[in-house]
């Protein structure tokens, strides 16, 4: 078959230098890398016999052609583009015109203008399309001929086109192709280099062990650039195991090579391997320069590790390395971050004592760490200041502003600044976006929001779970849950991942509406999706099923949380002894009161008031005051609730001057009664008699701001006519309505009473 073949093709052995053999077997290049050339190539046979069975009608004719075809000819009319000479243009009319381009490629190797010309020529007929082979073989010649840039453009075509057969690649056709010029083996340097520019890393990386394999290695920076890449696009392990497939294959690294590794590792968070490496390439000679010593204070600045900072900082002085701006900007930004203002601002007097200039980066940092300190006026003097030293605001800039300002209420100054960042060319990104989307939804302006959510999408913004969020928060708190629904939806569909707090959010909306079936089917959901709940989480649900009267599924979420090995809260506490006491179960409340210390919880104000408030409503009145004088003892101070509860239970106990003295405990305090203790002190005095003193504290309440409701009127008409005053009834009527606090007089009898 073989022989057949070569008759067929009008290959003769005297052409067998031109071509080097590939292998049957694709990957015994990689074991014999240094074979050596035989007649011609399997591929061209394969290629070529493909190319005869589509069509079987071509003339017998064509196929010695080639054979009587000088290569002077050719390269005459090649030069003088004499295309539509029958003789070349007969090529093309056989099925095997791909083979016999390989050919003519070849016989112009020496003049690769005229190589290059005549490929491009062949690529635009109609229907033509040149083998794998010819590319490489073009390759070849123009790299021979220092034309470096035309060589890489046919290269990346080649490897866009992915015309390379199965199982083989372009590294397997440059390496069997290599002899058809004097051997060099840059050209495989420019494979790997164009494959890291076309983005393709792991076939960059591939052809990088199959270089290793046939001893041919790329150029160092051509490996630095294969490492930065790999280190940018987040690609697991594969940048440490480049790195040590560099240091195997003896490739010489530079300070560069080290500080990729190192700035990597340090966003990677790994700051022990960093620091490993920082050590290894001062022991192997190299010195670090200033981009080392940035990304180390950098990295351990991010994680809050401002000693170290300072430390390497230190280190960077000693070893006669001058800071820079980005140095100072790298300190000034974590120690911003951290809440150690005045020291960042110590490291700007440095700055500038050393001579040189806040940038933009100085000046936004300190304006961002104003603004999130709540510091606006501060933050807009640094605004006004860059800008008298020439220096143009950026996104980040005006980010750090408007969420300032959004954060203080200040929306209408937001917005400004919003039209103030457009004028000046400055495209919204994803965070000034939603940075202005969490502003308005916190102003509950919804509409507002909606219509800069669609904007944000017109102008081609890619919106993040953060964007999400700051809507669901609007939609929630606007009582829109089935908006908030909606989102919770799309998101999905864009395949973001919702994280706990978006989850939680809806959560609380839902519960909040009473809808408690679809918040458990939501718990159900946060379970799937991977996202681990939280106390939190637990604390909504059995709060809203205590409220919605389900006692025994609150209490079965109980279990659940505790099965999970999450540990309630003090405030899981105070829900579950809320919400036991209000369905009538005070001892079971009290148990769980009691266990609080043995898991290492103190009960707290909340605590306490919930079961004190519990005890007098059903009727375990001793015990609230035990409660009660134990937080005293405690040192606590009780809040409104406390005395407000104790004040209904003695009021209901008939201990009316232990009531009025908690009254005036509460105002010796400075506490301001409400509504709840002027109600239980009117109800009291009314139930014991004392109406006049009853009716004083109404006109009290009323003096101090505190408008009574229906229950406190009520109270007070009812014991009037009770007590046969109906004058008296009906002049509390008549003050009441003239202080517009009921509607008019009230023409019918008060049920229940006789007039």
């Amino acid at each position: 078959m073989l022989i057949f073949l070569r008759g067929l093709f009008g290959i003769g052995r005297r052409h067998s230098h031109r071509l080097t053999a590939f292998s049957h077997n694709p990957n015994h290049i990689f074991n014999t890398c240094s074979s050596s050339p035989s007649l011609v190539s399997p591929l061209i046979w394969l290629s070529s016999f493909v190319c005869l069975i589509r069509f079987p009608f071509v003339s017998s004719r064509h196929f010695h052609t080639f054979g009587g075809f000088d290569k002077d000819s050719i390269r005459e009319i090649v030069r003088e583009q004499r295309w539509d000479d029958f003789r070349i243009v007969s090529f093309f009319y056989s099925a095997l015109a791909p083979i016999w381009a390989s050919r003519i490629l070849v016989e112009l190797r020496q003049d690769a203008r005229l190589a290059l010309r005549f490929f491009e020529w062949a690529k635009g007929r109609v229907g033509f399309h040149h083998t794998s082979e010819a590319y490489c073989i073009l390759v070849h010649i123009l790299f021979c001929a220092r034309f470096y840039s035309d060589a890489n453009a046919v290269l990346k075509e080649l490897i866009s086109s992915r015309r390379v057969l199965p199982g083989w690649d372009v590294f397997d056709l440059l390496w069997a192709t290599r002899n058809v010029c004097v051997p060099g083996f840059g050209v495989f340097d420019a494979l790997f280099s164009a494959l890291i520019e076309l983005g393709m890393l792991e076939e960059a990386n591939e052809c990088f062990l199959k270089m290793k394999k046939c001893r041919v290695f790329p150029k160092p920076r051509s490996c630095n650039a294969l490492l930065h890449k790999l280190s940018k696009v987040g690609r697991g392990d594969l940048p440490m195991k480049f790195f040590k497939d560099m240091g195997a294959a003896s490739i010489k690294m530079s300070v560069f090579t080290y500080n990729i590794m190192i700035d990597y590792l340090c966003k990677e968070g790994d700051l022990e391997m960093a620091r490993s490496l920082f050590t290894q390439m001062k022991e192997v000679g190299f010195t670090p320069d200033i981009v080392t010593y940035n990304t180390l204070i950098d990295g351990h600045g991010k994680l809050g590790l401002l000693d170290e900072c300072v430390y390497i900082f230190e280190q960077l002085k000693d070893a006669d390395c001058d800071p820079d701006v980005v140095t100072y900007n790298a300190l000034i930004n974590c120690f911003c971050k951290f809440e150690r203002m005045p020291k960042a601002f110590e490291f700007l007097h440095e700055l500038k004592a050393n001579g040189l200039k806040p940038n933009v980066v100085t000046y936004s940092t300190f304006i961002d760490a104003f603004c999130k300190e709540g510091m606006l006026q501060e933050a807009i003097k640094f605004f006004v200041d860059m800008r008298r030293v020439a220096l143009t605001p950026n996104e980040f800039t005006y980010t750090a502003l408007i969420d300032g300002n959004c954060k203080a209420g200040n929306l209408a100054e937001a917005l400004k600044l919003v039209k103030e960042l457009l004028q000046a060319g400055i495209n919204l990104n994803v965070v000034t976006y939603t940075t202005l989307l969490d502003g308005l939804c916190h102003e509950g302006r919804m509409k507002e929001a909606e219509e800069v959510f669609r904007a944000m999408l017109k102008a081609g913004v890619a919106p993040n779970q953060q964007t999400y969020t700051a809507l669901v928060h609007g939609f929630i708190k606007a009582k829109k849950t089935e908006y908030a629904m909606d989102i919770l939806k799309e998101m999905k569909e864009k395949c973001i991942k919702p994280d706990l707090l978006l989850y939680g959010t809806i959560l609380w909306g839902l519960c909040n509406e009473k809808r408690h079936e679809e918040a458990r089917i939501l718990i159900g959901e946060i379970k799937e999706s991977g996202v681990k709940t939280n106390t939190v989480i637990y604390t909504t649900l059995i709060d809203a099923y205590f409220k919605a009267g389900q006692g025994a599924e609150a209490l079965s979420l109980l279990e659940e949380m505790l099965d999970l090995g999450l540990i309630p809260t003090e405030v899981t506490y105070c829900a579950l002894i809320d919400g036991l006491c209000k369905s009538g179960l005070v001892q079971e409340a009290m148990h769980h009161f009691g266990r609080m210390p043995e898991i290492g919880l103190q009960p707290n104000i909340a605590v306490y008031t919930a079961l004190v408030d519990g005890m007098c409503k059903n009727n375990c009145f001793e015990g609230a005051k035990k409660l009660f004088e134990d937080m005293l003892n405690k040192g606590m101070i009780p809040d409104k609730i406390a005395y407000t509860a104790l004040i209904d239970g003695n009021m209901k106990h008939g201990n009316l001057q232990e009531a009025l003295n908690l009254r005036d405990r509460m105002i010796e305090i400075g506490m301001e009664l409400d509504l709840q203790a002027y109600t239980a002190l009117i109800w009291g005095l009314s139930h014991c008699g004392q109406v006049q003193e009853a009716r004083n504290l109404l006109h009290e309440m009323i003096e101090n701001g505190v408008l009574p409701d229906e229950v406190v009127y009520m109270c007070l008409i009812k014991k009037y006519y009770a007590l046969g005053e109906v004058d008296e009834a009906l002049e509390l009527q008549n003050q009441m309505a003239k202080r517009g606090l009921i509607p008019g007089l009230v023409d019918q009898a008060v049920p229940g009473v006789q007039t």
